[in-house]
């Protein structure tokens, strides 16, 4: 795209010839060539007026700064537009010196109304704009008006509106411009022809600002240039008015004894972290060494560096390293500064997508107490301590391992992170320590009774018997004999037990019933009123809390129960 060029036509009049006019004003674009990053927008209203297609109203939707006044007005003068013979139809490029182009981008054109929804948000001033629709323009070929911020509007207001905006006269065209449009009622939005102004592109908005610069005389290093175009946000006007401070913070421009605009003045300016700097904290915080992590916020504090912008800097930089961990291939993108490209990939490799997701809901969560803070400094410090104590915590199955080898978790140095985010488990027996209430966990069958052939072999066992229905698929039966099954007596073909109250009532009905059916040998399970031994749940249970390493692991975690106990060849993954 074609970069703006001063327009001083626009402003003299109203400013006078010696006045300053800000860049944003001074470069605002003149014809639909010079909007950059909306080629979308421009294709369509292009072919729109060569075409004759030309809406009755246009909704125009955006963030701040991209251009949604300046499309409208760039609107009326396309359509209003004689050319310079005085003769010409509406036209995709204005020819900027006729009385009507004049007039209007002088904003005084008595037939192109503006008005600022947000001043003016009742029904009784949209009556008093839509009094004169029905009054043919004065001179121009079309009465247009213009209405800023639409979504500000009353609903009183916006109904009183739908009618004529659904049937104008022929020579009224509406432009509505809102950076809102969820708030837009559907009623209003159907009636108008939408277009999105995207957000501007860094690399587009950084070409423009460079060109600017040039034509201000201004030096102005690159990159700081990038900065300001980073800080814009997709915004030419945020962009511009930063671009504009910064030139007037050097001194003005070169002509006028101005120095160049370099990074770290764009720095303190904007109180950004330096960029290497925003790594060095993140190094220090994942590797646990709060001293240097406090020091590193605390000097960048003392130059200006806002604590809260130091933690969004956090935030894009684990985003940026999740994503060069899930796609590498953006490393090679050569808008990347140096920074990024050697330490970003060379940490990125190193850390565990586990850490960077915890980091980043650590820092998400740091940045909305952060804000609300009265002090917003220690409010961070806090962030950073908490990230840091929590990098050199061992993952769960990290600190099985090192108690298993006798070692204490709190005592313990942080272990390397896994690749995978965890580990096997080499124990005879795993406790599951947790907060949470006991669920029902069906056993697994082990590797030996996982091919039984059609008539099974004689269970010897009440444990073996319980197996057995989790191999025959009847994990509810298997799960009541394991926890609602107190065992009295056992023989090949011969059960007793006394049920609990959560026991099925034809339990042992149904035990009978398979067993027979299972072995090929009559099976009789009968029920005792009283007695029995602990049921095979609370047994298992009774033995991993009597284990010293289940034990320390309690202790460790106070308050954690044991949810379940496995077998270790049923925890490999």
């Amino acid at each position: 795209m074609e970069a703006p060029v001063s327009d001083r036509s626009s402003d003299d009049r109203a400013d006078g010839a010696d006045a300053y006019r800000v860049l944003a004003r001074k470069y605002r674009p003149t014809t639909f060539g010079q909007l950059i990053g909306q080629d979308a927008l421009v294709r369509t209203l292009t072919n729109a007026i060569n075409s004759g297609r030309i809406a009755q109203g246009y909704m125009l939707t955006g963030v701040r700064g991209v251009g949604k006044t300046t499309t409208a007005r760039l609107i009326a003068r396309a359509l209003n537009c004689i050319g310079v013979d005085g003769k010409s139809g509406p036209t995709p490029e204005p020819c900027g010196v006729c009385v009507h182009c004049k007039a209007i981008a002088e904003d005084r054109h008595v037939d192109v109304l503006e008005m600022d929804a947000a001043s003016r948000t009742g029904i009784d001033d949209i009556r008093e704009l839509l009094d004169g629709v029905r009054y043919r323009p004065t001179s121009a070929r079309y009465k247009i008006y213009i209405v800023d911020e639409v979504h500000m509007l009353s609903e009183k207001a916006f109904n009183a509106l739908l009618k004529t905006l659904e049937e104008p006269p022929e020579h009224v065209k509406f432009i509505f411009a809102t950076t809102e449009i969820r708030k837009v009622p559907v009623t209003v939005l159907s009636r108008c022809q939408r277009s999105d102004l995207r957000r501007i592109e860094s690399g587009e908005l950084h070409t423009l600002f460079a060109e600017i610069s040039k034509r201000e005389g201004a030096s102005v290093e690159d990159a700081a240039l990038a900065l300001i175009a980073r800080a814009a946000d997709g915004s030419a006007r945020d962009g511009l008015s930063i671009l504009d401070q910064a030139i007037s913070q050097a001194g003005g421009a070169g002509d006028k004894g101005g120095k160049t605009v370099t990074e770290l003045a764009v720095r303190d300016m904007l109180g950004l972290a330096d960029r290497a700097l925003v790594f060095d904290l993140f190094e220090a915080v994942m590797s646990g060494d709060v001293k240097t992590a406090l020091g590193l916020l605390g000097n960048q504090y003392a130059a200006g560096a806002s604590p809260v912008v130091m933690l969004q800097d956090l935030l894009e930089l684990v985003h940026w390293l999740t994503r060069m961990k899930v796609a590498p291939d953006g490393a090679s993108d050569p808008a990347l500064a140096e920074t990024e490209r050697t330490r970003g990939v060379a940490m990125s490799e190193k850390l565990g997508m586990p850490m960077l997701t915890r980091a980043w809901q650590m820092l998400l969560k740091g940045l909305s107490e952060a804000r609300a803070a009265p002090m917003s400094l220690q409010a961070v410090e806090m962030v950073l301590v908490r990230m840091a104590y929590a990098a050199e915590l061992p993952t769960p199955a990290d600190a099985i391992k090192m108690l298993e080898n006798g070692g204490s978790v709190a005592a313990s140095p942080r272990p390397q992170p896994s690749p995978s985010g965890g580990g096997a488990r080499a124990m005879s027996s795993v406790a599951v320590a947790t907060s949470q209430p006991h669920p029902q966990v069906m056993p697994q069958p082990t590797a030996q009774l996982a091919s039984v052939p059609d008539v099974s072999p004689m269970p010897q066992t009440f444990a073996e018997v319980a197996e057995l229905f989790m191999v025959k698929r009847e994990p509810t039966l298997a799960t009541h004999l394991r926890r609602n099954v107190h065992l009295v007596r056992f023989e090949a073909g011969l059960i007793e037990f006394n049920p609990s109250k959560s026991a099925a009532s034809d339990l042992h009905g149904q035990v009978g019933k398979h067993l027979t059916a299972w072995t090929g040998q009559r099976w009789i399970v009968s029920i005792v009123p009283k007695g029995g031994q602990p049921t095979m749940h609370d047994q298992e249970m009774d033995h991993a809390k009597a284990d010293p390493l289940v034990k320390s692991i309690l202790d460790a975690f106070p308050g954690a129960t044991i949810e379940a106990v496995r077998k270790a060849d049923e925890t490999k993954e």
